[in-house]
């Protein structure tokens, strides 16, 4: 029963979205707001963009983003997946830049009562 009551649970958040800032963070990935991502972060977040990875302090992490944005400048990011659990969140996203294609991954962890993104990845599609 315990079983089941999980898995609804965590379907019935996935439709609903709980309290994960996923429309936030899907704005400032279409603007390009590389603050705005990292201002839903931990103190750090585990960045793998274009296969160069690292664990970066807020400051460092808005910087790695914005130097992909320039390079890359947001043509549209739209989701793909979106799951939560009583403890985390994921979500998947294709962000499109002059006709490429490059797919984000988010893991988000839930800490007193908050979601905080605890990595992002962007690669190549």
């Amino acid at each position: 029963m315990g079983f089941i009551l999980s898995i609804l649970t965590a379907f019935i958040l996935s439709l609903t979205g709980g309290d994960v800032p996923y429309t936030a963070v899907e704005n400032a990935f279409s603007n390009g707001d590389a603050a705005k991502i990292v201002s839903f972060g931990k103190d750090k977040i585990l960045l793998n963009v274009l296969d160069k990875e690292g664990v970066y302090a807020s400051a460092q992490a808005t910087q790695v983003l914005k130097d992909f944005f320039n390079k890359k400048p947001v043509s549209s990011f739209k989701y793909t997946f979106k799951g939560a659990t009583a403890d985390g969140a994921n979500a998947m996203g294709n962000y499109i830049s002059k006709g490429e294609t490059f797919r984000v991954t988010l893991k988000w962890t839930k800490s007193s009562g908050e979601y905080k993104i605890e990595s992002i990845t962007i690669e190549k599609s």
